[in-house]
């Protein structure tokens, strides 16, 4: 129980992030004295480890751990970048990190493509929550309604905040619910 009390505590880390986020990058660069917005993200995919590598091992799990973690290293690499930019003192210097940075597309394709859009990630959480077909079918459609925010694919303003949301409910539903299943009355 311990780890999808964590996992969940992870996503509501990662709406946190953002929320803060969605204030935009003048209010993200004057964060003080850390970048709260890119701490919440990264500590919050860092809390969905230990419960993406203990999903059921089912078929599902084959594939969804993998692109889970894929995803999580991408996330984990672009808060990094996100550090370094929110480090720089002016937007002169970040432009200048920018322009060298987009030059290496082994940095640039995998955190800053990769990493924000997250869609491995996020194909990945939908995929494992496969696992839980028989028993919990409500959380999952939650999940994929989520993702289909999350892909831009039902348009919604503040998507992000909305599609974490939505993915932390979906969730919350299904580890809950495992979790009853488990408990010897």
């Amino acid at each position: 129980m311990t780890y999808k009390i964590s996992f969940l505590l992870g996503l509501v880390f990662i709406l946190i992030g953002q929320i803060i986020m969605s204030q935009g990058n003048d209010f993200v660069y004057a964060q003080k004295p850390i970048d709260f917005a890119h701490w919440f993200l990264l500590v919050g995919v860092v809390l969905l480890i230990p419960q993406v590598v203990s999903f059921p091992k089912k078929i599902f799990s084959l594939i969804g751990i993998p692109l889970t973690l894929i995803g999580i290293t991408c996330i984990i690499g672009m808060c990094v970048l996100d550090f370094i930019w929110w480090s720089f003192p002016n937007e002169e210097m970040r432009n200048e990190f920018t322009n060298h940075i987009s030059q290496v597309p082994s940095i640039w394709k995998t955190f800053m493509t990769i990493g924000p859009s997250s869609k491995i990630f996020k194909l990945g959480l939908l995929i494992l929550s496969l696992n839980y077909f028989q028993n919990n079918k409500i959380g999952i459609v939650i999940i994929l309604i989520a993702n289909l925010i999350l892909w831009h694919i039902i348009p919604l303003p503040f998507r992000l905040i909305f599609g974490y949301a939505i993915t932390l409910v979906g969730f919350s539903i299904i580890l809950i619910q495992s979790g009853k299943k488990n408990v010897i009355l």
